[in-house]
């Protein structure tokens, strides 16, 4: 019998300065990283924890990384998308989408410090 999982499991977001995506991430989210280096790429781990839905993924830094607008969008949840957002502006990131309601929760886009488009969002309830 195959076990049924959600399709996404793990994500990995290109960085060119781990320390900086670090530092910002972690003034953003209050997120802690445990640093690896894994087949020759710095590694930054985001948080899991087993007994909680949902993936996790770290920041990356490699030959391969190349932080981009342009691909695959992650959203980061968040219980204030104000405060999120004044968070990520006055640690560098630029707006890109402001907070919206799309019907489902509230969503917004910046550009985090390395060239990545990130995304948030805020459940109604």
């Amino acid at each position: 019998m195959t076990k049924k999982s959600n399709p996404v499991v793990y994500f990995e977001i290109p960085v060119n300065d781990i320390d900086r995506a670090i530092n910002f991430y972690k003034a953003v989210f209050n997120f802690e990283f445990d640093k690896e280096n894994i087949d020759n790429n710095d590694m930054a781990l985001f948080p899991f924890f087993n007994q909680y839905s949902g993936i996790s993924g770290a920041l990356a830094k490699g030959e391969i990384y190349k932080p981009t607008k342009e691909g695959v969008l992650i959203y980061f949840h968040t219980e204030n998308m104000d405060d999120t957002l004044k968070l990520a502006i006055s640690n560098g990131a630029q707006m890109l989408y402001p907070k919206t309601d799309n019907g489902i929760g509230l969503v917004a886009e910046f550009e985090d410090t390395e060239g990545n488009r990130i995304a948030l969002y805020q459940s109604k309830e």
